[in-house]
Protein backbone atom coordinates (compact mmCIF):
# COMPACT_ATOMS: atom_id res chain seq x y z
CA UNK A 1 0.00 0.00 0.00
CA UNK A 2 1.02 3.53 -1.03
CA UNK A 3 1.58 5.70 1.91
CA UNK A 4 -0.26 9.14 1.37
CA UNK A 5 0.82 10.87 3.99
CA UNK A 6 1.34 14.55 2.80
CA UNK A 7 4.54 16.31 2.29
CA UNK A 8 5.24 19.85 3.66
CA UNK A 9 7.87 22.09 4.59
CA UNK A 10 10.08 22.75 7.40
CA UNK A 11 7.62 24.85 9.78
CA UNK A 12 9.30 28.00 10.95
CA UNK A 13 8.48 30.83 13.35
CA UNK A 14 6.46 34.03 12.86
CA UNK A 15 8.33 36.94 12.07
CA UNK A 16 7.96 39.49 14.83
CA UNK A 17 8.51 42.12 12.42
CA UNK A 18 8.13 45.64 15.41
CA UNK A 19 11.19 43.59 17.06
CA UNK A 20 13.40 43.28 14.00
CA UNK A 21 12.78 47.17 12.65
CA UNK A 22 13.49 48.22 16.71
CA UNK A 23 16.92 46.03 16.43
CA UNK A 24 17.79 47.53 13.17
CA UNK A 25 16.87 50.85 14.06
CA UNK A 26 18.90 50.52 17.49
CA UNK A 27 22.06 49.58 14.91
CA UNK A 28 21.65 52.74 12.88
CA UNK A 29 21.49 55.04 15.69
CA UNK A 30 24.39 53.26 17.46
CA UNK A 31 26.12 53.66 14.10
CA UNK A 32 25.68 57.49 13.69
CA UNK A 33 26.64 57.57 17.34
CA UNK A 34 30.26 55.79 16.46
CA UNK A 35 30.55 58.15 13.17
CA UNK A 36 30.18 61.39 15.76
CA UNK A 37 32.42 60.44 18.68
CA UNK A 38 34.98 58.95 16.00
CA UNK A 39 35.01 62.43 14.27
CA UNK A 40 35.41 64.28 17.73
CA UNK A 41 38.32 61.42 18.17
CA UNK A 42 39.91 62.66 15.04
CA UNK A 43 39.54 66.49 15.40
CA UNK A 44 41.41 65.24 18.72
CA UNK A 45 44.05 63.95 17.04
CA UNK A 46 44.79 66.71 14.46
CA UNK A 47 45.03 69.45 17.32
CA UNK A 48 47.10 67.97 19.77
CA UNK A 49 48.75 65.09 18.38
CA UNK A 50 46.23 62.33 20.35
CA UNK A 51 42.97 61.51 21.12
CA UNK A 52 41.33 62.05 24.62
CA UNK A 53 41.44 59.46 26.51
CA UNK A 54 37.35 59.92 27.64
CA UNK A 55 36.79 59.95 24.11
CA UNK A 56 38.76 56.37 23.43
CA UNK A 57 36.43 54.73 26.08
CA UNK A 58 33.48 55.89 24.83
CA UNK A 59 34.51 55.03 21.18
CA UNK A 60 35.03 51.13 22.52
CA UNK A 61 31.70 50.94 24.43
CA UNK A 62 30.14 51.97 21.16
CA UNK A 63 31.96 49.52 19.11
CA UNK A 64 31.04 47.00 21.50
CA UNK A 65 27.38 47.99 21.10
CA UNK A 66 27.15 47.95 17.45
CA UNK A 67 28.55 44.70 18.03
CA UNK A 68 25.86 44.01 20.41
CA UNK A 69 23.68 44.92 17.52
CA UNK A 70 24.13 42.92 15.26
CA UNK A 71 24.34 39.83 16.87
CA UNK A 72 20.63 40.67 18.37
CA UNK A 73 19.55 41.06 14.76
CA UNK A 74 21.41 37.94 13.43
CA UNK A 75 19.74 36.01 17.03
CA UNK A 76 16.49 36.89 16.00
CA UNK A 77 16.93 36.38 11.81
CA UNK A 78 18.21 32.78 13.58
CA UNK A 79 15.10 32.33 15.62
CA UNK A 80 12.76 32.84 12.46
CA UNK A 81 14.54 30.57 9.95
CA UNK A 82 14.69 27.46 13.11
CA UNK A 83 12.89 24.42 11.81
CA UNK A 84 10.59 22.94 13.62
CA UNK A 85 11.08 19.46 14.50
CA UNK A 86 8.48 18.27 15.91
CA UNK A 87 5.99 19.38 13.03
CA UNK A 88 5.34 17.95 9.91
CA UNK A 89 9.27 17.03 8.43
CA UNK A 90 11.19 16.29 5.54
CA UNK A 91 9.86 13.59 3.46
CA UNK A 92 7.85 11.91 5.99
CA UNK A 93 6.64 8.50 4.53
CA UNK A 94 5.84 5.32 6.14
CA UNK A 95 9.68 3.82 6.27
CA UNK A 96 10.86 7.29 7.35
CA UNK A 97 8.48 7.13 10.58
CA UNK A 98 9.16 4.05 11.33
CA UNK A 99 12.75 4.71 11.71
CA UNK A 100 12.15 7.77 13.43
CA UNK A 101 10.05 5.89 16.10
CA UNK A 102 12.36 2.94 16.40
CA UNK A 103 15.59 5.42 16.82
CA UNK A 104 13.40 7.17 19.33
CA UNK A 105 13.24 3.82 21.38
CA UNK A 106 16.77 3.57 20.84
CA UNK A 107 17.51 7.03 22.57
CA UNK A 108 15.15 6.74 25.71
CA UNK A 109 15.50 2.76 26.67
CA UNK A 110 18.50 1.74 24.65
CA UNK A 111 16.25 -0.65 22.93
CA UNK A 112 17.36 -1.60 19.89
CA UNK A 113 14.43 -3.17 18.32
CA UNK A 114 14.07 -2.91 14.59
CA UNK A 115 16.45 0.02 13.92
CA UNK A 116 19.00 -2.61 12.32
CA UNK A 117 16.80 -4.43 9.76
CA UNK A 118 15.08 -1.04 8.89
CA UNK A 119 18.73 0.82 8.28
CA UNK A 120 19.68 -3.02 6.38
CA UNK A 121 16.58 -2.32 4.46
CA UNK A 122 16.99 1.22 3.28
CA UNK A 123 20.51 0.01 2.26
CA UNK A 124 22.24 2.82 4.39
CA UNK A 125 25.17 5.01 2.95
CA UNK A 126 25.62 5.96 6.03
CA UNK A 127 26.56 3.32 7.87
CA UNK A 128 30.42 2.67 8.98
CA UNK A 129 32.00 0.34 11.40
CA UNK A 130 32.34 2.24 14.35
CA UNK A 131 28.37 1.58 15.22
CA UNK A 132 25.86 3.72 16.45
CA UNK A 133 22.62 4.53 14.55
CA UNK A 134 21.36 7.27 11.84
CA UNK A 135 19.54 9.95 13.28
CA UNK A 136 16.34 10.77 11.64
CA UNK A 137 17.09 13.30 8.30
CA UNK A 138 15.17 16.20 10.19
CA UNK A 139 17.41 15.91 13.07
CA UNK A 140 20.63 15.96 10.83
CA UNK A 141 18.76 18.91 8.80
CA UNK A 142 18.00 20.93 11.52
CA UNK A 143 21.89 20.78 12.83
CA UNK A 144 23.11 21.43 9.79
CA UNK A 145 21.25 24.55 9.12
CA UNK A 146 22.05 25.70 12.74
CA UNK A 147 25.84 24.68 12.04
CA UNK A 148 25.78 27.20 8.54
CA UNK A 149 24.40 30.12 10.37
CA UNK A 150 27.04 29.58 13.16
CA UNK A 151 29.80 29.19 11.29
CA UNK A 152 30.86 31.68 8.92
CA UNK A 153 32.75 29.28 6.43
CA UNK A 154 30.01 26.93 5.34
CA UNK A 155 28.00 30.24 5.06
CA UNK A 156 29.97 31.46 2.44
CA UNK A 157 31.76 28.45 0.82
CA UNK A 158 31.19 25.71 -1.46
CA UNK A 159 29.77 22.30 -0.16
CA UNK A 160 28.82 19.25 -1.57
CA UNK A 161 27.57 15.81 -0.04
CA UNK A 162 28.84 12.26 -0.89
CA UNK A 163 28.57 9.24 0.33
CA UNK A 164 32.35 8.22 0.45
CA UNK A 165 35.25 8.92 2.66
CA UNK A 166 36.89 11.17 0.06
CA UNK A 167 35.82 13.77 -2.45
CA UNK A 168 38.49 13.93 -5.51
CA UNK A 169 38.23 16.69 -7.91
CA UNK A 170 40.25 16.93 -10.68
CA UNK A 171 41.35 20.16 -12.16
CA UNK A 172 43.63 20.81 -15.39
CA UNK A 173 47.40 22.25 -14.76
CA UNK A 174 47.63 23.42 -18.26
CA UNK A 175 44.33 24.85 -18.88
CA UNK A 176 41.84 23.72 -21.58
CA UNK A 177 42.71 23.81 -25.33
CA UNK A 178 40.16 26.08 -27.04
CA UNK A 179 39.66 28.51 -30.08
CA UNK A 180 37.50 29.44 -32.85
CA UNK A 181 36.30 27.37 -35.90
CA UNK A 182 34.09 28.31 -38.70
CA UNK A 183 30.85 26.14 -39.46
CA UNK A 184 32.70 24.01 -42.03
CA UNK A 185 36.39 24.38 -41.10
CA UNK A 186 38.36 21.64 -39.94
CA UNK A 187 39.54 21.24 -36.45
CA UNK A 188 42.44 21.27 -35.75
CA UNK A 189 43.53 18.95 -33.08
CA UNK A 190 43.70 20.16 -29.56
CA UNK A 191 46.35 19.41 -27.60
CA UNK A 192 46.79 16.93 -24.36
CA UNK A 193 45.36 18.46 -21.26
CA UNK A 194 47.23 17.45 -18.45
CA UNK A 195 44.96 16.82 -15.49
CA UNK A 196 45.91 16.67 -11.91
CA UNK A 197 43.32 15.56 -8.58
CA UNK A 198 42.74 17.56 -5.37
CA UNK A 199 41.38 15.37 -2.62
CA UNK A 200 39.32 16.46 0.16
CA UNK A 201 38.80 13.64 2.83
CA UNK A 202 36.30 13.39 5.43
CA UNK A 203 37.39 13.90 9.38
CA UNK A 204 34.96 12.71 12.31
CA UNK A 205 33.74 15.06 14.05
CA UNK A 206 31.97 14.08 17.62
CA UNK A 207 29.92 15.46 20.23
CA UNK A 208 29.13 13.54 23.10
CA UNK A 209 25.84 15.06 25.05
CA UNK A 210 25.19 13.94 28.41
CA UNK A 211 21.32 13.35 29.40
CA UNK A 212 19.58 12.20 33.30
CA UNK A 213 17.11 9.15 32.85
CA UNK A 214 15.05 11.76 34.17
CA UNK A 215 14.91 13.72 30.98
CA UNK A 216 14.96 10.49 28.76
CA UNK A 217 12.02 9.17 30.98
CA UNK A 218 9.92 12.69 29.94
CA UNK A 219 7.64 11.88 27.10
CA UNK A 220 7.32 16.02 27.38
CA UNK A 221 10.69 15.97 25.90
CA UNK A 222 11.60 16.29 22.13
CA UNK A 223 14.49 14.05 21.62
CA UNK A 224 14.99 15.11 18.35
CA UNK A 225 15.15 19.04 19.23
CA UNK A 226 17.37 17.79 22.17
CA UNK A 227 19.93 16.26 20.39
CA UNK A 228 20.07 18.96 17.61
CA UNK A 229 20.76 21.84 20.67
CA UNK A 230 23.28 19.61 22.44
CA UNK A 231 25.58 19.22 18.98
CA UNK A 232 24.69 22.48 17.12
CA UNK A 233 27.04 24.17 18.88
CA UNK A 234 30.15 22.18 19.43
CA UNK A 235 30.26 20.71 15.50
CA UNK A 236 30.18 24.67 14.52
CA UNK A 237 32.87 25.75 16.79
CA UNK A 238 34.78 23.20 15.90
CA UNK A 239 34.07 23.06 12.28
CA UNK A 240 34.80 27.24 11.97
CA UNK A 241 38.26 26.95 13.34
CA UNK A 242 39.13 23.61 11.50
CA UNK A 243 38.13 26.02 8.26
CA UNK A 244 40.55 28.48 9.15
CA UNK A 245 43.61 26.80 10.69
CA UNK A 246 43.23 23.17 10.64
CA UNK A 247 46.40 21.59 9.61
CA UNK A 248 44.55 18.68 7.88
CA UNK A 249 45.70 16.24 10.02
CA UNK A 250 42.36 14.20 11.47
CA UNK A 251 40.83 17.82 10.77
CA UNK A 252 39.64 19.64 7.59
CA UNK A 253 42.66 21.63 6.24
CA UNK A 254 41.97 25.35 6.88
CA UNK A 255 42.85 28.83 4.92
CA UNK A 256 45.32 29.40 6.77
CA UNK A 257 47.51 26.39 7.01
CA UNK A 258 48.75 26.52 3.44
CA UNK A 259 51.45 28.23 2.30
CA UNK A 260 51.81 31.93 1.94
CA UNK A 261 52.89 34.05 -0.95
CA UNK A 262 53.41 37.52 -1.76
CA UNK A 263 50.78 38.34 -4.62
CA UNK A 264 53.10 39.10 -7.17
CA UNK A 265 55.34 35.86 -6.78
CA UNK A 266 52.12 33.97 -6.44
CA UNK A 267 52.12 30.19 -7.09
CA UNK A 268 49.41 27.15 -7.23
CA UNK A 269 48.79 25.85 -4.11
CA UNK A 270 49.62 28.54 -2.14
CA UNK A 271 47.31 31.63 -0.92
CA UNK A 272 48.75 35.02 -2.12
CA UNK A 273 49.07 38.17 0.23
CA UNK A 274 49.25 41.43 -0.12
CA UNK A 275 51.32 43.33 2.88
CA UNK A 276 50.68 46.53 4.60
CA UNK A 277 53.76 47.98 4.54
CA UNK A 278 53.41 48.58 8.85
CA UNK A 279 54.31 45.92 10.85
CA UNK A 280 51.04 45.22 13.38
CA UNK A 281 49.01 47.66 10.97
CA UNK A 282 47.62 49.87 8.79
CA UNK A 283 49.73 52.75 7.16
CA UNK A 284 48.86 56.16 9.06
CA UNK A 285 48.31 58.22 5.99
CA UNK A 286 45.79 56.80 3.77
CA UNK A 287 45.11 53.91 4.98
CA UNK A 288 42.42 53.00 2.98
CA UNK A 289 44.55 52.93 -0.45
CA UNK A 290 45.94 50.02 0.65
CA UNK A 291 42.19 48.05 1.19
CA UNK A 292 42.26 49.13 -1.76
CA UNK A 293 44.85 47.56 -3.71
CA UNK A 294 44.21 44.81 -1.88
CA UNK A 295 40.60 44.61 -3.34
CA UNK A 296 42.10 44.64 -6.97
CA UNK A 297 44.94 42.07 -6.03
CA UNK A 298 42.13 39.62 -6.61
CA UNK A 299 40.98 38.88 -10.05
CA UNK A 300 38.13 40.72 -12.12
CA UNK A 301 35.96 37.40 -12.34
CA UNK A 302 36.48 36.68 -8.88
CA UNK A 303 34.95 40.36 -7.22
CA UNK A 304 31.45 39.80 -8.07
CA UNK A 305 30.87 37.85 -5.71
CA UNK A 306 33.89 38.49 -3.19
CA UNK A 307 33.25 39.37 0.95
CA UNK A 308 35.89 39.61 3.61
CA UNK A 309 36.68 37.71 6.40
CA UNK A 310 37.81 38.95 9.72
CA UNK A 311 37.49 38.81 13.39
CA UNK A 312 34.80 41.28 15.76
CA UNK A 313 38.53 42.79 16.80
CA UNK A 314 39.94 43.37 13.18
CA UNK A 315 36.20 44.91 12.62
CA UNK A 316 36.44 47.39 14.55
CA UNK A 317 39.45 48.98 13.81
CA UNK A 318 38.47 49.15 10.11
CA UNK A 319 34.92 50.50 10.92
CA UNK A 320 37.16 53.76 11.79
CA UNK A 321 38.19 53.89 8.50
CA UNK A 322 37.13 56.53 5.47
CA UNK A 323 38.09 57.27 2.27
CA UNK A 324 39.34 60.47 0.22
CA UNK A 325 35.64 62.12 0.32
CA UNK A 326 35.59 61.81 4.54
CA UNK A 327 33.28 59.16 4.19
CA UNK A 328 33.62 55.61 5.91
CA UNK A 329 34.34 52.51 4.56
CA UNK A 330 32.02 50.10 6.69
CA UNK A 331 28.25 50.46 6.62
CA UNK A 332 26.01 48.91 8.91
CA UNK A 333 23.57 45.74 7.27
CA UNK A 334 20.29 47.53 6.18
CA UNK A 335 18.24 44.50 6.03
CA UNK A 336 17.71 41.64 8.15
CA UNK A 337 19.91 38.60 7.43
CA UNK A 338 22.03 40.84 5.55
CA UNK A 339 26.06 41.64 6.17
CA UNK A 340 27.46 44.46 7.39
CA UNK A 341 29.83 45.64 4.27
CA UNK A 342 33.61 47.06 3.53
CA UNK A 343 33.64 49.11 0.29
CA UNK A 344 30.50 47.69 -0.58
CA UNK A 345 31.53 43.75 -0.01
CA UNK A 346 29.73 42.09 2.67
CA UNK A 347 31.76 41.00 5.56
CA UNK A 348 31.79 37.51 7.29
CA UNK A 349 32.89 37.68 11.26
CA UNK A 350 35.09 34.89 12.12
CA UNK A 351 36.64 34.74 15.71
CA UNK A 352 39.13 32.23 14.20
CA UNK A 353 40.53 34.72 12.11
CA UNK A 354 44.12 36.09 14.22
CA UNK A 355 43.84 39.39 15.53
CA UNK A 356 45.85 41.94 13.99
CA UNK A 357 49.80 41.68 14.86
CA UNK A 358 53.16 41.64 13.47
CA UNK A 359 52.89 40.10 10.35
CA UNK A 360 49.25 38.44 11.39
CA UNK A 361 47.12 37.68 8.41
CA UNK A 362 43.94 38.91 9.71
CA UNK A 363 42.03 40.00 7.08
CA UNK A 364 41.20 37.46 4.32
CA UNK A 365 39.08 38.76 0.92
CA UNK A 366 38.01 36.52 -2.25
CA UNK A 367 35.19 34.83 -3.65
CA UNK A 368 35.19 31.63 -1.14
CA UNK A 369 32.07 29.93 -2.92
CA UNK A 370 34.73 29.14 -5.51
CA UNK A 371 37.64 29.39 -3.54
CA UNK A 372 36.98 27.15 -0.56
CA UNK A 373 35.26 23.69 -0.37
CA UNK A 374 33.30 21.53 2.10
CA UNK A 375 32.59 17.97 1.71
CA UNK A 376 30.02 16.33 4.00
CA UNK A 377 29.74 12.70 4.04
CA UNK A 378 25.82 11.90 4.59
CA UNK A 379 24.39 10.82 7.99
CA UNK A 380 24.87 11.52 11.28
CA UNK A 381 24.84 8.53 13.68
CA UNK A 382 24.69 8.31 17.61
CA UNK A 383 25.86 5.82 19.88
CA UNK A 384 23.99 5.25 23.06
CA UNK A 385 26.68 4.37 26.21
CA UNK A 386 24.69 4.44 29.67
CA UNK A 387 27.62 2.45 31.12
CA UNK A 388 30.50 5.30 31.27
CA UNK A 389 29.16 8.10 33.53
CA UNK A 390 26.54 6.44 35.62
CA UNK A 391 24.08 7.82 36.28
CA UNK A 392 24.05 10.01 33.11
CA UNK A 393 23.50 8.10 29.37
CA UNK A 394 26.61 9.61 26.95
CA UNK A 395 25.46 9.67 23.24
CA UNK A 396 28.39 9.74 20.90
CA UNK A 397 27.22 11.61 18.11
CA UNK A 398 29.65 11.54 14.78
CA UNK A 399 29.57 13.27 11.48
CA UNK A 400 32.24 13.40 8.57
CA UNK A 401 33.43 16.51 7.19
CA UNK A 402 36.01 17.59 5.06
CA UNK A 403 37.49 20.75 3.79
CA UNK A 404 40.35 22.97 1.98
CA UNK A 405 41.16 25.57 -0.88
CA UNK A 406 39.76 24.25 -4.13
CA UNK A 407 40.92 27.95 -6.31
CA UNK A 408 43.86 29.05 -4.76
CA UNK A 409 43.24 32.08 -6.92
CA UNK A 410 40.33 32.89 -5.90
CA UNK A 411 41.39 34.19 -1.90
CA UNK A 412 43.67 36.54 -0.74
CA UNK A 413 44.93 37.73 2.51
CA UNK A 414 46.49 41.01 3.70
CA UNK A 415 49.33 40.47 5.72
CA UNK A 416 50.05 43.41 8.71
CA UNK A 417 54.00 43.59 8.01
CA UNK A 418 56.47 45.23 5.72
CA UNK A 419 56.44 42.82 3.32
Amino acid sequence: MTDQTPQTAPETKAINTAEMNAALEDMLRGFEAFKETNSRRLNDIERRGSADVLTEEKMERINRTLDDYRQTVDNLVLKQSRPELGGNGLGRTTAHLQHKAAFETYVRRGEVGSLPALEAKALSIGSNQDGGYLVPPEVEHAVTLAVRDISPIRAIATVRQISSNVYNKPFSTTGFTSGWAAETASRPQTANTALASLSFPTMELYAMPAATTALLDDSIVSIDQWIADEVKLTFAQQESAAFISGDGVSKPKGILAYPFVAQPSWVWGSIGYVPTGVAGGLPATAPSDKLIDFVYSLKAQYRPNARWIMSRATQAVVRKLKDTTNNYLWQPALQPGAAPSLMGFPIAESEDMPAIGTDSMSIGFGDFGRGYLIVDRVGMRILRDPFTVKPYVLFYTTKRVGGGVQDFDAIKLLKFGVS
